[in-house]
């Protein structure tokens, strides 16, 4: 990757110069993280009723919890649902569902159920992730239309987010840890709920949080990702690398693809936005991963406010290594006995796609979790301003790091009554795995995943 000459002062000077930018806050707005707000942005008190106050997260694991990788232990086995909501009685909670929810609720009124159970506010990231945030606040801008992020490292760029844009690249950014390895399974579900398995082998180097780096050696890069397909057969050995920029308008993302029957690795300039996901068999799209990655050019971002929302939270019980996928998988939807869904206060985050722009998304409507900006709903509009996709990530904190995200992401197509999901690891041996070292970028280059691709 060439270097990354805009991150320069004079060069960020001129960038500022030549386009709108959006300032970080004051000092005195930035000591609101060390009060009134948690050190991520969000409200520490709770609403006095049903979301209880921020006392620091879930940051030790279980006494059950040995070694790093393994299967985690619910800390709340204990916890059982306080009450369900079904078809029958959305009307009476529909202020806190979101539009897309409701709808499943429309299209599986038999079958689709959210068991509510209580708040706990678990999310937790290390001292020091804290520590950058704050100085984020103070110095990190948007330039290039919003489109680059700069003087941002190692935390939340806009904890005290104006915009909707500053939302965003709260979520693209946040707190994932530093390294990872894992083994999972991704599947699309037919409407009679048959389904066959893609599993992958994952490395993920997130640049932006390596302790030994600065802002001035980022290069543009976000993180590095490495991705070898396992199973079926008939894909083993296909890989795909992934350098993932920072501003990548003026420097889009890098990727590369390896075909196992061919031996070669090729570029794979066009793993951007709308394009569909092979192994998803139509249901996800490049920029639906994550619930939303990659540059946010094509839209108008608006940050609508802030509500109290049902959203997927702690779930343990849906990744245990004692439930078998048949277990979880039905049709329309994941099985519900196994879901969690608490009441957290959300940002609501739309975009709208630009005129004379193109994406099969026309209106997308985000739901990021204030505790730690990832967004946890995903209602996505067609090009007529139908309701068109419902996607949810099933969030839980990884406590031996500790880390919150998701454990399984879940993209549901309401007019073809299919569903994609991705991050099944209940089968494998274990779960991600943050207890080994970064290798550095050296490991993540077209010339390893060739090498690595022949074994």
């Amino acid at each position: 990757m060439k270097k990354n000459n805009w991150i320069a002062a004079g060069a960020l000077a001129l960038v500022v110069l030549a386009s709108p930018s959006w300032a970080a806050v004051s000092v005195k707005e930035a000591d609101r993280l060390k009060g009134e707000l948690m050190p991520l942005g969000g409200e520490r008190a709770g609403n006095g009723k049903d979301i209880p106050p921020w006392r620091g997260g879930l940051t030790l694991p279980p006494l059950e919890y040995q070694e790093p990788g393994q299967h985690h232990v619910d800390p709340y086995p204990q916890d059982r649902p306080l009450f369900e909501i079904t078809a029958a009685n959305m009307e009476q909670y529909a202020d806190h569902l979101t539009e897309g929810q409701q709808a499943m609720f429309r299209k599986y009124p038999d079958t689709f159920r959210m068991p509510i159970y209580k708040t706990r506010r678990t999310a937790a990231a290390p001292e020091w992730v804290y520590e950058n945030t704050y100085k984020n606040a103070i110095r990190a801008e948007l330039g290039g239309d919003g489109n680059a992020l700069l003087y941002a490292y190692g935390g939340i760029p806009f904890p005290i987010a104006k915009t909707g844009l500053e939302a965003i690249w709260n979520h693209v950014t946040r707190w994932r840890g530093i390294y990872l390895t894992r083994r999972a399974s991704e599947l699309a579900v037919h409407k009679d709920g048959d389904y066959s398995l893609v599993t992958v082998q994952q490395e993920v180097e997130f640049n932006y949080y390596r302790r030994d780096r600065t802002i001035e050696d980022l290069d543009n890069v976000l993180f590095y990702y490495l991705s070898f397909t396992k199973a079926p057969a008939r894909l083993a050995g296909g890989a795909v690398l992934v350098h993932e920029t920072l501003n990548q308008v003026d420097e889009p993302r890098q990727a590369w693809g390896y075909n196992a029957g061919q031996r070669r690795v090729r570029r794979a300039p066009n793993l951007a936005y709308d394009t569909p996901i092979a192994a998803a068999d139509g249901l996800r799209y490049a920029d639906d991963t994550d619930m939303f990655n990659g540059a946010p050019d094509r839209y108008d971002w608006k940050l609508v406010g802030k509500r109290e929302i049902y959203i997927p939270y702690n779930n343990y019980r849906l990744s245990a290594k004692d439930v078998s996928y048949d277990d979880l998988i039905q049709p329309g939807h994941l099985n519900p006995d196994y879901t969690r869904y608490e009441k957290h206060r959300v940002w609501v985050v739309e975009a709208t796609l630009k005129e004379g722009r193109r994406h099969v998304y026309q209106r997308r409507v985000f739901y990021l979790d204030e505790d730690t900006w990832g967004i946890a709903v995903a209602d996505q509009y067609d090009a007529a301003g139908e309701l068109w996709r419902v996607s949810m990530a099933y969030i839980k904190t990884y406590y031996e790091l500790p880390v919150t995200w998701t454990t399984m992401d879940v993209f549901h197509d309401l007019k073809a009554g299919r569903y994609h999901l991705q991050g099944l690891d209940n089968e494998e041996q274990g779960t991600i795995d943050y207890s080994q070292e970064p290798p550095g970028e050296r490991y993540f280059t077209p010339a390893e995943l060739r090498r690595r691709g022949r074994r």
